[in-house]
């Protein structure tokens, strides 16, 4: 088996990894970038983004990373296509494995794998998805401003998507699969206090409605079903936004590094410090809060910086 050595090895691409390769590239690390199984994150498959700085008139969640990745790639960075499959953190230096059967030996690691939303399972997901279905109220909701909109779920993320679109839509429906909600009192008693927010109580989401036309595809509907007697209805929205929680994607790294009760890594707070000396984390892998590229990022500036400082000690 082949074998390289690194001085810091990223674990994923996405704003978080290629901000980190950037830095530590800088830094002359001569970063190793795995890209994983999705290049460039959840945000090559957003449509329009327009809350990221430096891009005044928007850019697809894609074209910001092509960007990003060529901006690491243009100061050194070794990327790769591809997978770590495998990791062995208990001394130093850290022995992953890849797909293409290499064994890496890296001096640190900055785990930049991200989080993945969790769907409904509907097929018209996937037809609408950035075209009327959202994962990110934060992201999109701009888009419908004066529009009808529905947020399907039950806890404080939906709560929050909710009240968020609130302020920018004419109507926000809540889609719930049962008689009370999961989220804070708190934020409950915000949900019920606000004028444009209609609760509709045990229905789940059957389908997903609109039209498509070439590359044209327009959200017009949410056809939904009472869970009890089985009736149907039809919501006339623009928007379906989908909050049922995200799960980050932490499964190599279990009983290799300390995470929380839900799996996010838990990280020393105000830096990327994991409980393993060498260990960084970055991004939505360590974030359960913000969840945005911009945070992201940040935190992968944060991590390159911790890394060369760890390697300078």
């Amino acid at each position: 088996m082949k074998e390289l050595n690194t001085k810091c090895l990223i674990i994923g691409s996405g704003p978080a990894g290629y901000t980190a390769a950037i830095y530590s590239a800088r830094a002359n690390m001569q970063p190793l970038l795995y890209e994983g199984i999705q290049p460039g994150g959840q945000l090559t498959i957003t449509s329009i983004v327009e809350n990221f700085p430096g891009y005044p008139e928007g850019r697809s969640g894609a074209e910001i990373m092509e960007d990003m990745r060529n901006q690491a790639l243009r100061f050194g960075t070794d990327i790769r296509r591809g997978e770590i499959i495998s990791v062995d953190f208990s001394k130093r230096p850290f022995v992953c494995l890849s797909d293409e059967t290499l064994k890496i030996i890296a001096e640190t690691v900055i785990i930049a794998s991200g989080a993945s939303a969790r769907w409904l399972g509907l097929p018209s997901e996937s037809i609408f998805y950035g075209h009327g279905v959202s994962t990110c109220a934060t992201c999109d909701g701009f888009f419908y401003k004066n529009k009808t909109t529905v947020i399907i779920g039950g806890g404080d993320t939906a709560a929050e998507d909710a009240l968020y679109l609130s302020k920018l839509c004419s109507k926000v429906y809540l889609v719930h699969r049962r008689d009370q909600l999961r989220a804070s009192k708190i934020m409950q008693t915000r949900l019920f206090n606000a004028p444009n927010i209609e609760i509709i109580w045990e229905h789940i989401p059957l389908e997903i409605l609109g039209t498509v036309q070439g590359f044209a595809k327009n959200v017009t509907g949410l056809k939904i079903k009472h869970t009890q007697s089985g009736q149907e209805q039809i919501l006339s929205v623009d928007g379906v936004f989908v909050a049922i929680g995200h799960h980050p994607n932490t499964d190599l790294f279990k009983g290799q590094i300390t995470l929380d009760d839900d799996n996010y890594i838990i990280t020393e707070p105000g830096t990327s410090k994991t409980n393993v000396p060498g260990i960084f984390a970055a991004g939505d892998v360590q974030d359960r809060h913000y969840k945005q590229a911009i945070t992201a990022a940040a935190s992968g500036c944060r991590a390159a910086i911790d890394a060369e400082r760890f390697l300078s000690m």
